[in-house]
């Protein structure tokens, strides 16, 4: 399956459905992350560099993997649940 039939599928789909690829793409994500093979941007980059330096001046300041995660998911349900009780769908 292409990436345009993937997107042109998306649209169709429930808001349980959604999350759930949703949360395998972030699978995915972490998994090059960690793994070495993502390709972050020159933004994402000098973000990184950033809060690197920042967790070298202050160790305490930062938060776990699995906090930020955590966070990141609750908020993608939050973005994703207007749109999904717009269109009517769940």
């Amino acid at each position: 399956m292409s990436q345009a039939e993937i997107l042109e599928q998306l649209p169709k789909l429930n808001s349980v459905e959604l999350r759930e690829i949703c949360d395998r793409i972030w699978q995915l994500e972490e998994e090059q992350l960690l793994s070495g093979r993502a390709n972050p941007s020159d933004e994402e980059k000098a973000l990184l560099d950033r809060e690197l330096e920042e967790y070298s001046r202050d160790r305490e300041a930062g938060s776990s993997w699995e906090d930020v995660k955590s966070r990141l998911k609750q908020w993608s349900k939050c973005e994703m649940a207007p749109r999904d009780s717009a269109a009517g769908r769940d």
